[in-house]
C-alpha cells in the first residue's frame, strides 16, 4: 500500500470516502493490523469514511490472518462502514445475500434510505435462510475449504515450479484467485485470453482488464475440484509449447 500517494488522495477536499478491499481481490493481499492502521489514520485525519469491502475475509491462509477494518479502535468502528456476504466462501452468490454494518446511527440511517430509494433492500427468504445456515452451521466445511485451497495453490506452485519456471506466480495471501506472470510471450494479457480461449479452450482473465501495471499477467481461479486444476495447467502447458 502506498501510503504517501494515499495522503495525498485523501487530502483532495473532494475524497469524503475510501473504498477498501480487505483481504484484498484481485491481489490476493491480506492487509495486516499495521497496514490497516496506518491507512485508518490518515483517513481519519483528513476526514475520510471507510467503506470496507471485505467479503472475501473467511478467505485468507496460514500466516496471514484477517483482521476486521473496524475491530482495530472504536474510532475507526464509528468511522466506517464495514460490508460481508457468505457468497465468496459458501459459493452462494446467486442468492444475493449480504449485509451492512455500521456502528453510527447518522450512518446507517442514511444507507438504510439510499437501499429503499434504488429498491435493493429487499432480499429473498432462500438467501437469508442459507446465510444463517452457512455462518451457524459451515465451520467444519469451511475449514476444509480453506485446506483444499491452499493445498490447490502448493500443486500449482509446485507444477509451474518443475514445467513452467518463466512463468512464476505471485503469493497467495488470501481468495482463490492466483496471478501468473506471462511476459515471458511477449503478448499483451488481451491477446493471451483471446488466444487461450481458441486454441486451449482455456479462459483466463487478462489482467490488464484490472489495471496497466497487470499487463501481461493472468489470473487462474483454484476454486476447483485438483483434477479440474491440473486440466487447465496441462492445456496452458501445452498452449505454451505450440507458441
Amino acid at each position: 500500500m502506498d501510503f504517501d500517494d494515499l495522503e495525498k488522495k485523501a487530502s483532495d477536499p473532494r475524497v469524503k470516502l475510501m473504498l477498501l478491499c480487505n483481504p484484498h481481490n484481485p491481489a490476493g493481499r491480506v492487509w495486516t493490523r499495521e497496514e490497516l492502521e496506518r491507512m485508518g489514520e490518515i483517513c481519519l485525519r483528513q476526514g475520510v469514511t471507510v467503506v470496507a469491502d471485505e467479503i472475501h475475509c473467511e478467505l485468507t491462509y496460514e500466516g496471514h490472518p484477517y483482521t476486521p477494518f473496524a475491530s482495530i479502535s472504536d474510532t475507526f468502528l464509528q468511522h466506517s462502514v464495514t460490508c460481508v456476504s457468505p457468497s465468496k466462501a459458501f459459493n452462494i452468490a446467486g442468492l444475493q445475500i449480504a449485509s451492512i454494518v455500521a456502528a453510527d446511527e447518522q450512518m446507517r440511517a442514511r444507507i438504510s434510505r439510499a437501499v429503499n430509494i434504488n429498491e435493493v433492500c429487499d432480499v429473498n427468504a432462500f438467501g437469508v435462510e442459507a446465510a444463517i445456515a452457512a455462518y451457524n452451521h459451515g465451520e467444519e466445511w469451511l475449514i476444509q475449504l480453506l485446506e483444499y485451497l491452499e493445498g490447490n495453490y502448493r500443486y500449482m506452485k509446485d507444477f509451474c515450479r518443475q514445467h513452467l519456471p518463466e512463468f512464476p506466480l505471485t503469493d497467495l495471501e488470501g481468495t482463490y484467485l492466483v496471478w501468473m506472470d506471462c511476459s515471458a510471450l511477449h503478448k499483451s494479457s488481451e491477446e493471451l485470453e483471446k488466444l487461450q480461449k481458441e486454441k486451449a479452450k482455456l479462459w483466463l482473465n487478462a489482467g490488464a482488464m484490472y489495471r496497466a501495471e497487470e499487463e501481461g499477467f493472468m489470473r487462474w481461479n483454484i476454486a476447483c475440484p485438483r483434477a479440474r486444476l491440473t486440466e487447465g495447467l496441462n492445456r496452458f502447458l501445452t498452449f505454451v509449447r505450440n507458441m
